[in-house]
């Protein structure tokens, strides 16, 4: 991992233990992490925090985000509505590493009912730590956006 990039992180309910895991690991690497919210485990709307986060990476104030939930679908779905945002659901090491590669993702969103933490940290770092590749795929990336 690369700790001079800054991260935005949030999530809701579901995540919000692996958020809290993710952010005491990011800080112990020297990395520069905003919480965004949720700040407790009771029930919330999960756009609440996914725009935030969004919006932050999206205005270039962070490098990249963070988005935890149930299945990371809803938090993934929100953020992909800035235009700025490239939001990957990513349960595999592998998958964070190519969201990275070919799609320049800048905002990994993390399934916490579906992997444990330590696999969560395993694929935070894999997405800090992978460049976007350029060449063919900075084409495809551009044409992403509407």
């Amino acid at each position: 991992m690369t700790a001079n990039k800054t991260i935005a992180i949030g999530g809701d309910h579901a995540g919000f233990d692996h958020k809290g895991a993710l952010i005491s690991y990011l800080k112990d690497a020297g990395y520069s992490v905003k919480d965004f919210g949720t700040y407790t485990a009771e029930s919330v709307d999960y756009p609440d925090f996914a725009h935030p986060v969004a919006a932050a990476v999206e205005s270039g104030e962070f490098d990249c985000g963070i988005l935890v939930c149930g299945s990371a679908n809803g938090v993934a779905i929100t953020a992909n509505k800035h235009q700025g945002i490239r939001a990957a659901i990513c349960w595999l090491e592998e998958l964070a590493s190519l969201a990275r590669q070919h799609n320049d993702a800048n905002v990994v969103c993390i399934p916490a009912r579906f992997i444990d933490v330590e696999l969560a940290k395993t694929i935070v770092s894999t997405f800090l730590a992978t460049s976007f590749e350029g060449g063919r795929h900075a084409n495809r990336v551009n044409k992403i956006s509407c």
